[in-house]
């Protein structure tokens, strides 16, 4: 059963230390959403496991069943199972998305899939996300809506089955519809019990359709509060206020 184990963890930006001290196990099977005000080190958290040169990690440790991943560049870390959705994902012009998805393909299972066997898994996945198959054509995140790009980020999930998701805020900018259609997406990934999920979000509304089993509460780059689905509801109606107020 995979496992992701972050134990102690203290990332900085330049002289500034952002998280510190994070613990957090995520095993397969399980979904972890980290909530908090702006600011609180969500996000940081999810840059910083991705590798992102960023983030420096200056203690701590995070592995990935058994396997250090802070020892491992970034490919090596989706090779091993790991995965990023990112909030803000970038254009990569030039770059079809069908030529991009199977290289990203490539790279994380060691060899090229059979064209025949992509060309259907990737028409399954875009059907399931209700994506026109022009897309496949277009450039990378070029000109893509917002809904678009959260859209082609599951779809990478849905083709690269990762054992470890980390989804950085996947439902913002997102309307009603692609809220829906993307969170099926999510919910689809991690039926096979086989997968581990770490939902980083500002809001709860994505909750409503990927339910969590637990929920942990981010404040000035540590874990202040954990619990279960409750504590969402919790936030929903009594908000971040009573943890903007916890010393950094």
């Amino acid at each position: 059963m995979s496992t992701l184990q972050i134990r102690d963890l203290h990332v900085s930006v330049g002289d500034k230390e952002i998280l510190k001290g994070v613990d957090l196990t995520v095993s397969a099977g399980e979904t972890h959403a980290i909530m908090g005000p702006n600011g609180s080190g969500k996000s940081t958290l999810a840059y910083a496991i991705a590798g992102h040169p960023k983030y420096t990690i200056t203690s701590g440790s995070v592995t990935l069943d058994g396997e250090d991943l802070l020892d491992m560049s970034v490919d090596e870390r989706a090779r091993a199972g790991l995965f990023l959705a990112m909030q803000y994902p970038v254009e990569v012009p030039g770059v079809s998305v069908s030529n991009f998805l199977r290289s990203a393909v490539t790279a994380v299972q060691g060899e090229a899939p059979k064209l025949r066997q992509f060309a259907k898994d990737l028409k399954t996945g875009m059907d399931n996300l209700a994506i026109d198959s022009a897309f496949a054509t277009r450039n990378v995140n070029e000109g893509f809506s917002g809904g678009e790009k959260k859209r082609h980020e599951i779809l990478q999930l849905e083709l690269l089955k990762p054992k470890v998701a980390v989804l950085d805020e996947t439902d913002s900018g997102l309307d009603v519809d692609a809220l829906r259609v993307v969170s099926e997406g999510v919910n689809r990934f991690r039926a096979s019990g086989d997968t581990g999920v770490l939902l980083i979000t500002h809001y709860t509304r994505i909750l409503r359709y990927v339910k969590p089993d637990f929920v942990h509460v981010f404040a000035a780059g540590r874990i202040v509060e954990e619990g279960g689905p409750e504590l969402a509801e919790r936030l929903e109606n009594e908000g971040y206020e009573a943890y903007t107020k916890v010393s950094s």
